[in-house]
């Protein structure tokens, strides 16, 4: 599924879309998605104006005049597409073809702007996406959105916090990256390739990072670092598009010809002088790619 650069993408590219609008109608073309739209939705935001698009993690948010925040997740399969007037246009050059099956348009935002109406359509093959609607001042306690701990890229990550995470945990490195309570937002493609920058191996105990006075050692203060760099390549590139994913003006991102372990299995290990070569396990049901020369 789409990752946190990949959400970051669109959220950059939906706000000149959005931002400033009305909603002079929502459509809605069936019940439900992964989970039933909330009740009195259509309601709820016909007639108001978007005042800001933000993300937490994975979950793209759409700040309504009301005080109320649409909450939307991508699933497997979801995207936006925007249309101006009567004429669909969606450019770019395509890696991987995006479904633009209308059968498949399951919301429709009918925008009235300064330039003339437009409409923001959801498109969700597999359906595994979803909206939901909660007041801004309770987002922190919505249960999409509980507990989730620091972004990737915020200032509250730190090595010091991982370490108090971390301190006593015999869980596999991996597997504590990729909890969300832990980081928000970060992802299995994201997790194999700050692993590789950092030559940390991802299946040993997370506790091993920390001293025993609980402080972060050296490799935990790398693998912070590397955790940050790869986040922000990835959203610099314009998310790594992998399968379902294109950007909102029909573009994809190339980011997934930079993976360095991701998916490359078999190949060199592109750290100099290495030597090794990419191997792939299963943790947790999920395919982890890892140099086992460097990464010890």
């Amino acid at each position: 599924m789409p990752e946190l650069p990949e959400v970051e993408t669109v959220r950059r590219g939906l706000t000149p879309a959005m931002e400033g609008t009305r909603i002079e109608r929502l459509e809605l073309r069936r019940g439900n998605l992964r989970f039933p739209f909330p009740e009195k939705f259509e309601a709820d935001v016909t007639g108001r104006t978007i005042i800001g698009l933000g993300r937490r993690a994975k979950y793209l948010l759409i700040d309504l005049d009301s005080g109320k925040t649409i909450i939307s997740h991508l699933g497997m399969s979801g995207s936006f597409r925007i249309e101006e007037g009567a004429q669909q246009t969606v450019p770019g050059d395509f890696h991987h073809e995006r479904s633009k099956d209308e059968k498949h348009d399951h919301a429709i935002f009918h925008l009235e702007s300064s330039k003339g109406p437009r409409r923001v359509i959801y498109n969700d093959p597999r359906r595994f996406g979803f909206m939901d609607i909660a007041e801004r001042s309770e987002l922190q306690t919505n249960p999409f959105l509980f507990g989730l701990g620091p972004e990737p890229t915020g200032n509250e990550l730190s090595a010091a916090y991982l370490a108090e995470r971390f301190a006593g945990k015999a869980q596999p490195l991996k597997s504590a990256l990729l909890d969300q309570k832990n980081i928000a937002g970060l992802g299995n493609i994201y997790v194999c390739e700050a692993l590789w920058r950092s030559h940390i191996l991802p299946t040993q105990a997370a506790k091993t990072l920390v001293t025993k006075s609980g402080k972060p050692k050296e490799s935990l203060e790398l693998l912070v670092s590397s955790i940050r760099d790869v986040i922000a390549d990835a959203i610099k590139a314009g998310g790594s598009s992998l399968r379902d994913h294109i950007q909102t003006d029909g573009s994809l991102g190339y980011f997934q010809h930079s993976f360095s372990v991701y998916d490359r299995e078999g190949d060199p290990c592109r750290t100099p002088g290495c030597g090794g070569t990419v191997s792939r396990i299963v943790q947790a049901g999920r395919s982890t790619f890892y140099c086992p020369v460097c990464q010890k």
